[in-house]
């Protein structure tokens, strides 16, 4: 028996009924947000959590003169573990990864300023951070930088 055109009518309005609500249902999802790079802050506080001391705080404090640098570096002095020994870091924290390619061999070049003996350099990476300066620095101490910076990178 042929469908009627009031019959065919609620088919199609049961149809494009049932599209809506699926896609009304999908717009619900939860959803993860993507993992965001913590502030100095957050960094400090990782820092702080795998032993290392932050002091003298310089925002601006590329080490060098490139003003680049200078917009996204901070300087602080760093101890703990066994680096008994406070030393000079700057963290150069860049926006994002393209910013981060752009400038990373800019923070080699400002090094090579501050840098006393390019044995004694240290510098970890996580983009969209870099950690650099003049050492000695202990193998532990610059795990555990390398560590607190993985975090950080994440948002801790």
């Amino acid at each position: 028996m042929p469908l009627r055109a009031s019959g065919r009518a609620r088919i199609v309005l049961l149809a494009v009924s049932l599209g809506l609500a699926a896609t009304a249902c999908s717009a619900f999802t939860p959803t993860t947000a993507p993992a965001t790079p913590t502030d100095f802050a957050g960094i400090v506080a990782e820092l702080a959590n795998v032993g290392i001391d932050v002091n003298r705080v310089v925002s601006g404090d590329a080490g060098c003169d490139d003003q680049r640098l200078a917009r996204t570096a901070i300087g602080f002095d760093a101890r703990g573990g066994d680096q008994t020994t406070t030393v000079r870091v700057y963290l150069y924290a860049f926006r994002d990864q393209q910013v981060y390619d752009e400038l990373r061999p800019a923070v080699d070049a400002c090094a090579r300023s501050y840098v006393t003996d390019a044995a004694a350099f240290g510098s970890v990476d996580d983009p969209p951070y870099v950690l650099a300066g003049n050492g000695p620095w202990t193998s532990t101490f610059k795990d555990a930088l390398r560590t607190a910076l993985k975090r950080a990178s994440v948002g801790g």
